[in-house]
């Protein structure tokens, strides 16, 4: 499509351009599609708080006109690469919330006045709510939106700003389409899109002008750093650079000295050029810096940046086409940059896309100016509510935890069908045969057990190997990393351990419930192995870091790989010195390793495996000499309330203290990582998931009372009875605010009653005539005296709590009423913001009830074969569900889901005596996540379960995972001690890559 040529000034047509004022690249791809606008002889108004070179250095056109406002703020930056989160939502409030009224009225008001024949954004919600209010159209142009990023702050901001997510949704669906550029986001608040290539600023010079103004001959190579401004307290040093190489420094400030090897360029230098006259870019991603190294064919090292939920999608863009290579936050300000320079300029980056989004994207915007419409099946309402289903992932989410696309998502959105998750395939007993071959291995310890995924796991080792034999096989940088991990001469350990189903007892743990948790098929596979630090294979940033170190090559190290990072906001490989766990002889604190894991956003999953190293050297005063590498594969999906955390800390662990020859029993290792997740993760869990995890077996419910941790025994599931998990496809998470302020709720109550007993306790032992006065109303003295020092909510009663304290009990209470009151709730991992209310009653009386439920479900499975037996099994069920929602840890699809096993099991089609559906629940820590339903084990209700996750499908454009099938716990797995046969084919995998 060429370039319009200049329309007859009496069919001249006026647009008016809102730019977000998120940084300068929004700008920099308006120019683009604005130049074209003017060449057609078009009128633009382009509204942005961007100085005006930015505009007028690139456009000189008398129909072009700048005003300067600022109707929204985007991510306010702590520095280039830290998003502040909460200061980015109060910003936000502050610009365009507080003066909402007063935007719209004065927008709708310029509108009219410049006679607009379209409005265009790039993304500013309200501009689109002031074009219909001025009755104009509105276009967006964009690859995400703001109700997509804000989605990931409000869990930080606390739910008074989720009302900014919502509101900005609102705006954005008052727009007509969406132009929707690579590299996008779900936006499920535009009701139509028309994709468009690649808006990329031309050139204005060749490669060879630029070199010969700056003076730098082709034998020189040339880096750009292009941050957009540098991070906090650095400063640049020459030996960062490799020999023979020159870094182009943009946004430095005047006052900023660089050393000879770098220049400084000019703030209104014109990045393109420069960026296409260099052999590769470092910076941070973004939508600019990324089409540009496309477009230009420059491979591209990037840092990722802290909460930026735009990035995976870029990302995977960028790696598709062999143009990317991700640094690491620590190389990156310690200069160790020679490594990943060397390993960009071998790339070949292959795009062969389009690059005249900006001409594309402003012939739409004439026509539609002009009166045409554009319509596109491409957004159905189930694509909508499936993009929606993602925003409710973010808003379900725990600070600093990693984005999750689900693979249905990424599927059915990607333009490139990448695919997602671990090499490892997933197999199960309705699958077709395998081949159970590991000849490849000699097993000199364990027994797989005839376990498919653990087959699978050692066929994905064997698989690395052929990796390293054959370079020309097209493989993920996971898989790449994961190449280059092990010494095959070496004996490696594998540890499995599975996820859990909470049947009963979830969030009372904490309170020191009776729980029965169902280990799941589902699994987390580790690989460990250990090697002396001067035989140990060492990633090539790793080596250079270590050949740069004081201490030289003998400083053990640990390097992890874990597989299914490519569409999720972690980097797929964790390293650190050993000796990073040690300050003055002596293993860190907690504290200090929390915030140590904390630094880097993208890399704080390594805390839930690599914490299990620090807490064996803390608690039990293990000392690790040698370097190890550890291979994590997990089939527990994140997000469900399946517990993959703790099937991550527990097969880690196991794995760990295998390879090191520690005798840790199952219940020790559960405890141990319980201490990994609340002080180093520093989420607030209980201790069932790790024990179910740890010492569970297949197809019998564990029985705990979490009072820590007594495990009473292992409950047979009778023959006739079956449960199953549906995944209702919003994520959950234990570090949520929701689940924190519930427990804070509970342990508020525990004290108020602690409290309320003691203060009877002087009155109720005074006797008169012998009588204790409190004796005839059930108030003695023991049981006051038990009560006043209440260890567990759970060792109350019900009909204690209901006689005496029920009524006592607040609804709510702030933070600061209490800590006036009370000063301490006594739970040593959350902490009371005195800020905030907490439900008080309901979550204290949750776990009350709940203990008495689960007692009385253990004792009915063990009861004679009845109907009632199992109508009594569901009611438990659904009565802590709906105890669940009095909490606040209800979600709309886990209620959706509850209501479709009712409708099953009361329809008079199922009243048949070949099964039906009884009860369902929500499971762990709520506000989303999988719902446990029970019934009886037949075909029939095996069906029932199908048809349920179809009509929760054809609801809501998600389809349920459905979790059926048990498998044991890490402690009756064991591990495995394997070695590749054929040593000798090996000998050369003992050098460093």
């Amino acid at each position: 499509m060429g370039i319009q040529p200049e329309t007859p000034s009496g069919n001249r047509l006026v647009f008016a351009y809102y730019i977000t004022g998120h940084g300068f690249g929004h700008a920099t791809r308006v120019i683009e599609v604005v130049r074209h606008l003017i060449l057609a002889g078009h009128e633009v108004h382009v509204v942005s708080a961007a100085p005006e070179f930015v505009f007028t250095s690139a456009i000189q056109s008398p129909r072009l006109f700048i005003r300067k406002v600022l109707l929204d703020c985007g991510a306010v930056q702590a520095d280039a690469l830290t998003v502040d989160r909460l200061a980015s939502l109060e910003k936000y409030h502050e610009t365009a919330v507080v003066p909402r009224y007063t935007i719209l009225k004065t927008e709708a008001e310029w509108l009219k006045s410049i006679k607009a024949d379209l409005v265009v954004s790039d993304v500013v919600p309200v501009a689109c709510r002031a074009a219909a209010d001025a009755g104009i159209r509105s276009v967006c142009v964009t690859n995400f939106s703001w109700d997509f990023i804000y989605a990931e702050y409000i869990m930080d901001a606390g739910h008074h700003h989720r009302s900014i997510v919502w509101q900005i949704a609102e705006d954005y669906s008052h727009c007509q389409f969406l132009i929707r550029l690579p590299g996008y986001c779900p936006m499920p608040a535009f009701r139509d899109v028309v994709d468009v290539p690649l808006v990329v600023r031309r050139l204005h010079k060749t490669r060879q002008e630029v070199r010969n103004e700056l003076g730098i001959g082709d034998d020189v190579k040339l880096v750009i750093l292009n941050f957009g401004g540098q991070p906090a307290g650095w400063k640049l040093k020459e030996e960062y650079l490799p020999s023979g190489w020159l870094c182009l420094v943009c946004g430095a400030s005047d006052t900023e000295e660089v050393p000879p090897n770098f220049i400084k360029l000019a703030k209104d230098a014109y990045t393109p050029d420069l960026i296409a006259a260099s052999d590769c870019m470092l910076g941070k991603i973004g939508y600019g810096t990324v089409s540009e190294a496309l477009a230009y064919k420059v491979p591209f090292v990037f840092v990722r940046r802290d909460y930026f939920n735009e990035e995976p999608f870029l990302r995977s863009m960028l790696e598709y086409y062999q143009s990317g290579v991700e640094m690491i936050r620590r190389d990156l300000l310690t200069g160790q940059w020679k490594p990943y320079l060397e390993r960009a300029i071998s790339l070949k980056p292959c795009y062969v896309g389009g690059v005249n989004g900006g001409e594309v994207a402003a012939h739409i915007l004439q026509e539609t100016a002009g009166g045409k419409n554009y319509k596109s099946d491409k957004f159905s309402g189930a694509r909508r509510l499936q993009d929606a289903i993602i925003l409710g992932y973010q808003l379900q989410r725990a600070r600093g935890r990693d984005l999750f696309i689900p693979e249905w998502y990424a599927n059915a959105e990607n333009e490139f069908a990448l695919s997602i998750g671990s090499p490892t395939c997933r197999v199960d007993e309705r699958s077709s045969p395998i081949d159970y071959s590991i000849e490849d291995f000699e097993v000199l310890h364990g027994d797989v057990q005839g376990f498919p995924d653990s087959l699978n796991f050692l066929k994905s080792l064997v698989e690395l190997d052929s990796l390293n034999v054959n370079e020309n096989i097209e493989i993920r940088r996971e898989q790449k990393a994961a190449a280059g991990l092990f010494n095959w001469e070496e004996d490696i350990f594998v540890a499995r351990a599975p996820g859990r189903l909470d049947v009963m007892g979830g969030i009372a743990d904490y309170s020191g419930s009776l729980v029965l948790q169902m280990p799941i098929r589902e699994a987390c596979h580790v690989a460990v192995q250990k090697n002396h630090p001067s035989k140990h294979r060492l990633w090539k940033h790793v080596q250079a870091r270590q050949d740069s170190s004081v201490q030289g090559h003998q400083t053990p190290v640990l390097q992890i790989v874990s597989y299914g990072s490519e569409l999720s906001n972690r980097a797929p490989t964790f390293d650190m010195n050993l000796s990073d766990f040690i300050d003055g002889g002596k293993p860190i604190s907690y504290e200090n390793a929390r915030k140590y894991f904390g630094k880097d956003p993208a890399q704080k999953w390594a805390a839930y495996v690599a914490g299990t190293i620090l807490v064996l050297m803390r608690e039990l005063g293990v000392r690790f000499e040698d370097s190890i590498s550890m291979l994590v594969s997990s089939a527990v999906p994140e997000g469900k309330g399946v517990s993959s955390s703790a099937s991550v800390e527990v097969a880690s662990l196991s794995a760990i203290a295998a390879a090191h020859g520690l005798s840790i029993g199952s219940r020790d290792i559960a405890l141990l990582c319980q201490k990994v997740e609340n002080c180093i993760v520093g989420a607030p869990c209980g201790v069932m998931d790790q024990m179910t995890s740890a010492c569970g077996e297949a197809n019998k419910l564990l029985a705990m009372v979490c009072q820590p941790a007594e495990v009473l025994g292992l409950v047979e599931i009778p023959s006739h009875i079956r449960f199953w998990g549906l995944d209702s496809g919003i994520r959950h998470s234990v570090g949520g605010a929701d689940y924190g302020s519930v427990r804070i709720g509970a342990f508020m109550g525990r004290e108020i009653i602690k409290y309320t007993a003691s203060s009877m306790l002087p009155v109720s032992s005074f006797v008169a005539n012998g009588v204790n006065n409190y004796d005839s109303e059930g108030n003695s003295v023991e049981l006051l005296q038990a009560e006043s020092s209440l260890d567990y909510l759970c060792n109350l009663p019900p009909h204690r709590y209901e006689a005496i304290y029920a009524k006592l009990l607040p609804e709510s209470i702030t933070g600061k009423a209490f800590v006036e009151e009370f000063v301490n709730h006594n739970d040593p991992v959350t902490v009371i913001d005195e800020k905030r209310n907490y439900a008080v009653k309901a979550s204290a009386r949750h776990p009350v009830y709940e203990n008495f439920r689960v007692k009385a479900f253990k004792a009915l499975l063990t009861s004679a074969t009845s109907d009632e037996q199992v109508t009594s099994l569901g009611e438990l069920l659904y009565q802590c569900h709906y105890s669940y929602s009095e909490c606040g840890l209800g979600a709309d699809g886990t209620d959706r889901l509850v209501h479709l096993v009712q409708q099953a099991q009361h329809s008079k089609s199922c009243g048949s005596e070949d099964g039906t559906l009884y009860g369902a629940k929500i499971t762990g820590g709520g506000c989303g996540g999988t719902v446990c339903a029970i019934g009886r084990n037949t075909l029939r209700t095996n069906q029932q379960i199908i048809e349920i996750q179809q009509r929760y499908k054809d609801a809501t454009g998600y389809l349920p995972f459905i979790f059926e099938g048990s498998s044991p716990g890490a402690g009756k797995f064991g591990h495995l001690r394997i070695r590749r046969r054929n040593s000798l084919h090996y000998s050369t995998f003992s050098k460093r890559s």
